[in-house]
């Protein structure tokens, strides 16, 4: 991975990077996070991979999006066996989205 420094701009990236970036004979300048902070790049970032995976889905796009969302589970302390609870009752009361349907208006009968 070759990271610009345009490409940068205060964006959170994973723990390595600066390793990474120190072992291709750069200087890289980071801070830590702040919980506050780190919690509004950990959105930021799950739109930007959200965003990527829309431009071009593929497993590793796919892998990024769930590397965020366990991260985001662990900072607000939600158990992802209590997530994938609530995910399977809202599928049972509400159904999934294999069916395809886009709703375009609803009417009083």
């Amino acid at each position: 991975m070759v990271m610009n420094s345009d490409d940068c701009n205060g964006k959170l990236v994973r723990d390595k990077i600066p390793y990474i970036i120190r072992q291709s004979s750069r200087k890289p300048v980071y801070h830590r996070a702040s919980e506050e902070e780190y919690i509004t790049k950990l959105l930021d970032k799950l739109v930007e991979e959200t965003n990527e995976f829309k431009s071009s889905p593929s497993e590793e796009e796919l892998a990024d999006i769930l590397e965020v969302i366990l991260a985001l589970s662990d900072i607000f302390g939600f158990g992802l066996d209590n997530v994938d609870d609530i995910r399977s009752s809202k599928l049972k009361d509400r159904g999934g989205f294999r069916e395809r349907y886009i709703l375009e208006t609803v009417t009083h009968e």
